[in-house]
């Protein structure tokens, strides 16, 4: 293996510039070369890349966000844009492909192997946390990091003002970001698109805070049938009107911000088995980490999160918030 090419695709997260850090280390120590695309697929599609070497990816391990840029390419959604970037890596007669993202960079990853043969790993990156075949994926340890050390400060208003306030975090169609911040911050209340819940059961328990609760805090997946931080807001209003309801968005400031030490050595971790595994000869495989070993899993059986919330932290959360 002489040549190997690397991108970060889908939405940003904290630990991808640590990965990347890894990847391009890891390949010049058994010397390849490394070819970084940028903005994702587009830059294979366009053939934009820039040659990675150790003082490329010198002092970025602190770093949010990804040195290489990132995007959603609608173009590689087509066949013809596949095509066009199968056609330019076999140009570049690249030996493998490193893959750092999440469900829709791997689906991009099934497709482009339809059209050549090039072996891809995969390392997660996502803040969702909502792959199957890692225990944590790159960004997520921050994301919720962040969250908490939101909540904490919302708390101290919430308790001086005696108000309820409704918290949305993200999670699309995954509401780990929203369980753990919630346990770790003493939160309420949580609605989560995997329970199911309706918001009913919520308001039955909001009416015995009066007396119960010097600070109310809902915390709130975006993805959740409810409809969001807003309409639940709303409900509350409607139904418990002493409430004084305030909300906040925290949107894409759990995106940004410095990897924990966790992120990095987790995402470091990833980057280096994503190149060894290449040289043994994987491909078409996720790099997880399950139980603190590395798992290799298919992308088919990698993309999206099919599985129900730890039923055990939900129980907790229950009798804590109680």
């Amino acid at each position: 293996m002489k040549k190997i090419g690397v991108l970060t695709s889908g939405g940003d997260s904290p630990g991808m510039n640590a990965c990347l850090r890894a990847v391009v280390r890891t390949a010049v120590h058994h010397n390849i070369e490394v070819l970084g695309f940028l903005r994702g697929y587009e830059g294979v599609i366009d053939n934009k890349y820039n040659i990675l070497t150790t003082t490329s990816v010198s002092g970025i391990i602190q770093r949010g966000g990804t040195i290489l840029k990132t995007a959603r390419s609608e173009r590689f959604r087509t066949d013809e844009g596949v095509k066009t970037a199968a056609k330019n890596l076999k140009e570049l007669k690249l030996d493998g492909l490193v893959i750092i993202g999440g469900d829709g960079s791997f689906r991009g990853a099934i497709e482009l192997s339809k059209h050549y043969n090039i072996p891809i790993v995969g390392c997660a990156g996502t803040i969702d946390n909502d792959l199957v075949g890692t225990d944590f994926t790159i960004g997520y340890d921050t994301a919720i990091n962040t969250v908490v050390e939101a909540l904490d400060k919302i708390r101290d208003t919430a308790e001086s003002h005696d108000r309820v306030f409704v918290i949305e975090v993200m999670g699309r169609d995954a509401g780990l970001i929203a369980l753990r911040s919630a346990i770790a911050s003493g939160a309420e209340g949580l609605l989560v698109p995997e329970l199911k819940r309706d918001v009913n059961s919520l308001l039955d328990k909001i009416k015995n805070w009066r007396t119960s609760k010097s600070s109310k805090i809902v915390v709130v997946a975006e993805g959740d049938e409810s409809g969001g931080a807003y309409k639940v807001a709303d409900l509350i209003k409607a139904n418990c009107p002493e409430f004084d309801i305030r909300v906040t968005v925290l949107g894409h400031i759990q995106r940004g911000g410095n990897p924990t030490c966790m992120e990095r050595v987790n995402a470091s971790l990833l980057g280096y088995n994503a190149v060894t595994a290449l040289l043994g000869g994987h491909k078409n495989e996720m790099i997880g980490i399950i139980d603190k070993k590395i798992i290799y899993t298919p992308f088919e059986k990698a993309v999206k999160h099919i599985e129900e919330l730890n039923p055990d932290l939900v129980k907790m959360m229950e009798v804590l918030s109680s």
